[in-house]
C-alpha cells in the first residue's frame, strides 16, 4: 500500500541514507544543491557515502547525480578513492539546482530540505545538523512526478531558455555524453 511520511533531522539520515538507498537495486537518482564528504555509519566505523555509492555501482546499479555546485576537496579527495564512480555515476553539474531529493528504483523517492551534507542529512551530532524536513513516499504518482522533475534537468529541457547559462559550467546540449 502507498505510504506518505513527513521525516525530519536525523529521521533523513536513517530512513533515506541508511535504509533505502542501501536497497537501490536498479537505479539511483540524487539531487542536491551542495555536495559534501557525507560520511554514514557502517558497523562501527563511518565511511564516505561515496563508498556506498561505490558498493552500488559494483552491483551495476546506475547512479545519476545533480549537483549545482563543485564539491570541496575532502569531497574529490573521497572520490579519487572509488575509481569505479568514474564509469559508473553519471553526473551533471547545474548551477540553478536547488531541489534535493533521492529517489531508488523508481518505487521509492525523499524530497524536502535536505543536501547530501552530514549537515542536511542528519549525520552529524544534534548539536551540529541543520533543522531540515521533508517526504519519503512509495506513491506511484508522487514518486512519478519527483522523477519528472529530475528527469527534466538530466534531459537539459530549461538549458536553451537558462538565465544561468553563462556561469553554467557543462551546458546540456542534448548531444554530449554525460560524465
Amino acid at each position: 500500500m502507498p505510504n506518505t511520511e513527513f521525516i525530519s533531522d536525523a529521521e533523513i539520515y536513517r530512513r533515506v541514507i541508511q535504509t533505502d538507498v542501501p536497497q537501490a537495486r536498479e537505479f539511483l537518482w540524487l539531487a542536491t544543491a551542495d555536495l559534501k564528504d557525507l560520511h554514514v555509519a557502517q558497523g562501527r566505523r563511518m565511511i564516505p557515502f561515496l563508498g556506498v555509492l561505490s558498493a552500488l555501482c559494483a552491483q551495476g546499479v546506475a547512479i545519476r547525480l545533480l549537483h549545482a555546485k563543485e564539491p570541496g576537496p575532502n569531497f574529490r579527495r573521497d572520490f579519487d578513492r572509488y575509481p569505479n564512480l568514474i564509469s559508473g555515476m553519471e553526473r551533471i553539474l547545474c548551477p540553478r539546482v536547488h531541489f534535493k531529493s533521492v529517489i531508488v528504483d523508481g518505487r521509492v523517492a525523499y524530497t524536502g530540505s535536505a543536501n547530501l551534507t552530514g549537515a542536511g542529512m542528519g549525520a552529524k551530532s544534534p548539536q551540529r545538523r541543520n533543522f531540515e524536513s521533508g517526504i519519503v513516499t512509495t506513491d506511484a504518482s508522487m514518486v512519478r512526478q519527483i522523477m519528472e522533475q529530475f528527469d527534466q534537468v538530466w534531459m537539459g529541457v530549461h538549458c536553451g531558455k537558462c538565465g544561468r547559462r553563462p556561469h553554467c559550467p557543462d551546458p546540456i546540449t542534448g548531444t554530449q555524453k554525460r560524465k
